[in-house]
């Protein structure tokens, strides 16, 4: 599902060319600068938002987003208990019903695919906000886009990504995305129980992306301009010992920050649990708060693209 200079929807980040990254982070970069010239722009449509599992940043960002271009927003957080799914409505009927209320459907859930699905029923654009453990595409968008603002470049990056990486949908799709650049190295710092998935490496390994999986993230620490913090992810565990057995395992605090490069950046695409002390937080390398903040721009330069 590759896209083009016409988008119709955003499903996974393979979709995006480099080319296609450096316009839309051009225009995120106008729409930030210069947010008075886009006022307006959507005036007249309607964002529906389709949320069969918690949020808060991707949901008000995108509420957010929508509202600064001037058109509309309405959906619900709860999808799964309070919508026609309680009652036994199928996703696509679903998808049917919204799509001819809104012109474009943002859309989390907890199945790896819905988003693909619900794309092969609907008559208006569908954004994957988050499909279970698959890929969260626009959380990667605005992932680059920090990196890029961060380091002023993406060529050339270090990243450690770490933590809970065969569940983590944040980290498969900046990884994806990231493949579209030259000269990127990547560490995998997991536990076996989460280490990243063999589709995901079949790919790096496809279009020559050197990565390497290891378990020792003070080794790795030093190594990278950008680590990457993921939460060990309670709700994706079947089995309660396994989350219990590995829960905890990475952290990063003072100690861990002394062993970062100074000009290193620390990520995490929120909640965290315990896995960043707060006491980093004042550290001018934690950069997850200006990360959150960049997907409100990302996120118009996207709906701008798709509905203007």
């Amino acid at each position: 599902m590759a896209i083009t200079s016409r988008m119709r929807h955003v499903i996974e980040s393979q979709q995006f060319s480099r080319t296609l990254l450096e316009e839309l982070f051009a225009r995120a970069d106008e729409i930030k600068r210069e947010p008075h010239r886009f006022m307006g722009r959507l005036a007249g449509l309607v964002m529906a938002a389709l949320f069969y599992e918690p949020s808060t940043r991707t949901r008000l960002s995108f509420e957010a987003a929508m509202l600064r271009l001037g058109g509309q927003t309405m959906g619900t957080d709860n999808a799964r208990e309070f919508s026609s799914a309680a009652k036994g409505e199928t996703l696509e009927d679903t998808i049917r019903i919204v799509s001819g209320y809104a012109d474009v459907i943002v859309l989390r859930h907890s199945e790896e695919g819905a988003a693909k699905r619900a794309a092969a029923v609907s008559d208006v654009p569908i954004i994957n906000a988050g499909d279970g453990p698959g890929q969260h595409p626009t959380q990667a968008l605005l992932d680059l886009f920090t990196i890029r603002a961060e380091l002023a470049k993406i060529d050339g990056v270090r990243v450690a990504m770490v933590g809970d990486l065969a569940n983590g949908r944040t980290v498969r799709s900046l990884a994806y995305l990231l493949s579209k650049f030259k000269d990127i190295k990547l560490w995998f710092v997991a536990p076996p129980q989460v280490s990243m998935r063999d589709d995901l490496k079949a790919h790096l390994d496809e279009h020559h992306v050197s990565y390497t999986e290891t378990q020792d993230l003070d080794a790795v620490l030093p190594e990278v301009d950008v680590v990457y913090m993921t939460r060990i992810q309670k709700e994706r565990f079947t089995d309660p010992a396994v989350y219990e057995a590995i829960k905890g395992i990475y952290r990063i605090d003072k100690n861990a920050m002394a062993r970062i490069r100074k000009y290193g950046v620390l990520m995490h695409p929120l909640p965290r649990v315990d896995e960043i002390s707060p006491e980093v937080d004042d550290d001018p390398r934690s950069a997850y708060f200006r990360q959150a903040r960049n997907g409100l721009h990302i996120r118009m330069a996207l709906l701008d693209r798709l509905l203007s």
